[in-house]
């Protein structure tokens, strides 16, 4: 049908006829576009949230003849990125023939497994939880979303009536239940009772609307999203000061970040405590925010009223769990007394920790399955900010944009009502559902190094650039740095292409000074909230004759080798023992260290002051579980800097052969007569750290094919 772009101020039109127009006649190409579009924009739907239908007809593989089939996002995914293999497609006379069998919702779970006998594309992804609320309502094309807007209304006190009185009766209600099949009747039931509705409001939970066609159904969707967002937007600070008013004043900007970054640290090793005996902790990653949405939130007279109700959406709070830890600390507090400041938060996390074992144990059912974490993953720093803390970054991240759809719940039912929170029992349910579990047992293992966060110095090339890869691969967070800007962007472009924005972060790093050292580390707590595993990998050579080597090479090769590494290693120490979680400081060194070579003084002593520096350091930082261990490399000519100016020369020189004669030449004098790659680097590292050398430190491994005078001995 011929469309007219519309206007909308709270919602963004994304509709291209053009495009539509070559899917035209193909139901499913429609609906993968229109999610596409509507998972685009996070004020129609959240990261993840939501799902979308399309029923139309199909030649059954089995008669040859036409049959209605319904496709549906499938369990998982998200509609900004949904492809055809992300849904599930299954025959309409089938899903509607499961009401003959259906025994009531005290059995609800069982008709999960019978969605199977549904399937009619075998390629199908799972059906998820929300199939029958798609299949029982009789339209060709369906959206399910948890907009903001719609569910600021839908979770305050006068809901129902506010819907009925927008709406002027267009928009049904059903009050909260927890997603099944009996919500799927339920629905059908509303629909039954008020033909000719455009939609049905779920209780504390998001918004039904549909069409006969895919663009009737985005442009409904649109129009009932923007009247609710307009709607809010015209009752803010109406009734009362959004939020109670402003109760502190936000730091400045630079402020918040640094005491972010000093903060962070410590918050995660707190993270990573279990309590009590027999919960699950591990690692956590870190995300922060001082977005505006955020501290006028956090700032205000509400805040202690609000925060410890809890979020209503099960989208929400199956994120971010049902209410946040408020830490109860000033923002200015002084953060360098890193034991004073432990001690005021440990009893505020062994508090939350205690709440939620009551909360567990109160509405715990029989099968229920076994406690979880403890710990919180939202972390509300009034005057600064909000931490998040979860098993990765991208988990991390994405729970703060959830909290943040919980803050602009909670402002708009404010601003027309008064907002409500699910009950504790009605939010156990839904986040110890066992089908919930069953999700979470399905999905893969974590990788050695999931919840370890890793800078390497010098990692924009060369051995460095290896060693990050190789622990982003292993499922690691880098932080990549160099203080060559050129060759840092485009190590950045490549982990952008390799790994995305939540594997690495980035920043110009320079060894011989502190204040980019600091600021290096300061990324890292901001950007994933402290570090684990920390590379001595930034080096350079000069191979010169006694009599030619100048005081200035002599000067450089010691501030970038030892005093580089020095500085780096003090700076580490500090956020580890802030953490109290342990750690890993590997240097790389050479076999230089170890072997005496022709024109060699400067980099060959600064390499062996180099070794023995690490061996100083292990012996002093055992008793804080940081283990410090050296891998000596040798003759590592790919991709390296190093091996691109004069130092090559220097060698073949010394040599007596030509520069390109140097791998094969390197080769040739070892045991194993092999050439050494980076990845080689990479992989004795990942050995260091992959937890099978978690009781060993003050080592030395050489990875240089073989040179018999290297031996430690």
């Amino acid at each position: 049908m011929p469309t007219t772009v519309k206007n909308f101020k709270h919602v963004s039109y994304l509709w291209d006829e053009a495009k539509a127009s070559q899917l035209a006649g193909d139901e499913v190409a429609l609906l993968i576009y229109r999610s596409n579009l509507l998972g685009a924009d996070l004020r129609l739907t959240n990261y993840g949230g939501g799902n979308t239908s399309c029923k139309a007809s199909a030649k059954d593989p089995l008669t040859g003849k036409q049959t209605e089939v319904m496709w549906v996002k499938g369990s998982g995914g998200d509609l900004g990125t949904l492809k055809k293999s992300g849904l599930a497609a299954l025959y309409m006379d089938r899903l509607l023939s499961l009401k003959n069998i259906y025994r009531g919702i005290e059995h609800e779970d069982e008709m999960v497994d019978l969605f199977n006998h549904c399937i009619f594309d075998l390629q199908s992804k799972a059906p998820s939880i929300d199939t029958p609320l798609h299949a029982f309502l009789p339209f060709a094309h369906i959206d399910h979303l948890h907009p903001d807007a719609a569910i600021a209304i839908a979770a305050s006190k006068d809901g129902k009536k506010i819907t009925q009185e927008l709406f002027n009766g267009t928009i049904g209600w059903v009050e909260w239940q927890r997603p099944g099949f009996d919500l799927g009747l339920k629905l059908k039931k509303c629909l039954d009772e008020n033909p000719g509705i455009r939609g049905i409001m779920l209780g504390s939970h998001g918004l039904f609307t549909w069409g006969d066609t895919a663009y009737e159904s985005y442009v409904n969707t649109l129009e009932v999203i923007e009247r609710c967002a307009q709607f809010l937007e015209d009752n803010y600070g109406k009734k009362s000061p959004v939020f109670g008013g402003q109760k502190i004043q936000s730091l400045p900007k630079s402020e918040r970040i640094n005491r972010a970054a000093s903060l962070a640290p410590i918050l995660r090793g707190l993270c990573s405590i279990s309590s009590p005996p027999g919960a699950q902790g591990a690692a956590k990653i870190g995300h922060f925010t001082d977005d505006d949405r955020v501290l006028e939130f956090i700032n205000s007279n509400d805040l202690s009223k609000l925060a410890p109700m809890g979020t209503s959406c099960p989208d929400h709070f199956l994120r971010t769990k049902i209410s946040p830890l408020v830490l109860n600390i000033s923002a200015t507090e002084n953060l360098d007394d890193v034991v004073a400041v432990r001690e005021k938060l440990i009893p505020q996390f062994e508090e939350y920790r205690k709440l939620y074992a009551d909360y567990y144990k109160k509405c715990k059912h029989a099968n229920s399955p076994a406690m979880r974490d403890p710990n919180p993953v939202v972390i509300l720093y009034p005057g600064v900010g909000m931490f998040t803390f979860a098993k990765d970054k991208q988990t991390a991240r994405v729970a703060a944009e959830f909290y943040i759809n919980a803050i602009n719940v909670m402002k708009g039912s404010e601003a027309i009502s008064s907002y409500t929170s699910l009950p504790r029992q009605e939010a156990f349910d839904i986040e110890y559902w066992l089908l919930e579990e069953a999700k979470l047992q399905r999905m893969p293992k974590p990788k050695t190094l999931s919840g370890r966060i890793a800078l390497i110095t010098g990692s924009a090339g060369g051995i460095g650039k290896a060693i990050a890869k190789k622990f982003a691969d292993e499922g690691a967070c880098v932080v990549i740095n160099d203080n060559d800007e050129s060759r840092l962007e485009s190590a950045k472009q490549e982990f952008s292409k390799l790994y995305g924005k939540d594997v690495f972060a980035s920043d110009i790093l320079d060894v011989t000074r502190a204040s980019t050292i600091s600021q290096t580390f300061d990324t890292s707590a901001i950007s994933f909230g402290g570090v684990d595993i920390v590379v001595n990998c930034a080096g350079l050579s000069i191979s010169k004759p006694l009599e030619e080597h100048t005081e200035k090479d002599w000067d450089l090769l010691y501030d970038v080798l030892v005093k580089g590494q020095f500085l780096v290693t003090q700076k580490s120490v500090e956020l580890m023992r802030k953490q109290q979680t342990g750690g890993d400081i590997l240097n790389i060194v050479s076999k230089n260290a170890l072997v005496s070579g022709p024109n060699n003084a400067g980099y060959g002593s600064a390499k062996a002051a180099q070794l023995h520096l690490s061996r100083l350091n292990a012996a002093e930082l055992g008793k804080d579980k940081i283990r410090v261990n050296v891998v000596n490399p040798d003759a590592v000519i790919a991709d390296s800097k190093i091996w691109s100016g004069a130092w090559a020369e220097g060698r073949a020189k010394a040599y007596g052969v030509k520069v390109e004669e140097l791998p094969a030449y390197y080769a040739k004098r070892t045991l194993l007569n092999e050439i050494i790659l980076p990845e080689d680097i990479a992989n004795a590292c990942f050995v260091f750290v992959s937890g099978l050398l978690n009781k060993s430190t003050g080592n030395v491994l050489n990875v240089d094919g073989g040179v018999a005078m290297g031996f430690v001995r």
